[in-house]
């Protein structure tokens, strides 16, 4: 697609300063910056429309500095400041959507730990870009501490973009899992589909992890007719979405449906259904009597509204 990269975290054109990963000299030569991330949730300003971004080499007692790029001539890190007793711990901390901001003395006035889902679109491109790479990145040094080759603790090395084991010398590096999400088709028919632990009513695209060895147009094929017995003939790449929840590539593609007959799995999904170009517009004017929009900034209505206005090329 032509506009692929306007989909949320997206073309941000984020510095992303890999020299400087392998040349810690000339990192240190260079002023610093942080976002702070509390369990996931980055530094955000008044308004909440903006990343707030501290001057300084800031709550150094706390997690290990991961460079994210390069900012208006200084070094750019994310820091997870998990540890500070923050304030705000209300109902709703947690959840899919946590609704909650936390706030600490230490920082700027007006500022608060937000939730990502909650203001993705509210962001720019690049604090997008930012926001997903800190979050991301972060939520990586959080699970693997330890070696997978040995069970050794590991150490982060290259400003944070690799864990070194000193006990057996292997080095492991971020991971992205990729995620094929299918925007399938028949005809004026689009196909989707909703998970049993969603709510009623909630539909969107297909989706499924990639496998060893598997294409991602062999992927397509084999998670939609999974879980809904659709077979799929071609299939073409249109966007991919960095999705760091906790830390996904969505890779997204059109597939043309073969045949319009569904057979769901139970264990893969509670219910599918097609719709046809006027119902989901319904859809998106919030007039479909019971079918309500895929989520804002999701690659998946990037995907939807982006096939109903005939942009998929």
């Amino acid at each position: 697609m032509r506009i692929a990269e306007t989909v949320t975290f997206g073309g941000g054109g984020l510095n992303r300063a890999e020299d400087l990963r392998r040349h810690p000299e000339l990192l240190a030569e260079l002023p610093v910056r942080v976002l702070p991330l509390w369990r996931g949730k980055p530094l955000l300003a008044p308004g909440r429309e903006a990343l707030a971004i501290m001057e300084g080499d800031v709550f150094t007692a706390h997690g290990h500095p991961v460079l994210i790029g390069k900012l208006d001539g200084a070094a750019l890190f994310a820091r997870d400041v998990s540890g500070l007793e923050v304030a705000g711990l209300g109902e709703g901390l947690g959840a899919f959507l946590d609704p909650t901001e936390q706030t600490h003395p230490d920082l700027p006035h007006g500022t608060a730990f937000a939730e990502l889902r909650a203001v993705m679109t509210r962001l720019s491109s690049l604090d997008a870009e930012i926001a997903a790479t800190a979050k991301g990145a972060l939520e990586w040094h959080r699970t693997h501490g330890f070696c997978a080759n040995c069970g050794g603790p590991t150490q982060p090395g290259k400003a944070g973009w690799m864990r070194a084991c000193p006990t057996c010398g292997r080095a492991h590096f971020p991971r992205t899992d990729p995620v094929v999400i299918m925007l399938v088709t028949h005809g004026d028919r689009v196909l989707l589909g909703r998970s049993p632990a969603w709510p009623e009513g909630f539909f969107s695209c297909l989706a499924g992890f990639m496998e060893p060895g598997e294409t991602l147009e062999a992927a397509v094929r084999r998670e939609t007719w999974e879980e809904t017995g659709v077979r799929v003939g071609p299939v073409r790449y249109l966007a991919s979405q960095p999705w760091p929840f906790p830390g996904s590539l969505m890779l997204g593609a059109h597939g043309e449906a073969v045949d319009d007959r569904i057979e769901i799995d139970p264990e893969e999904i509670a219910e599918a259904l097609w719709l046809d170009r006027s119902e989901l517009m319904d859809v998106f004017a919030g007039t479909h009597p019971r079918i309500g929009a895929a989520r804002k900034g999701a690659i998946a209505r990037f995907l939807l509204e982006n096939w109903l206005a005939d942009r998929l090329d």
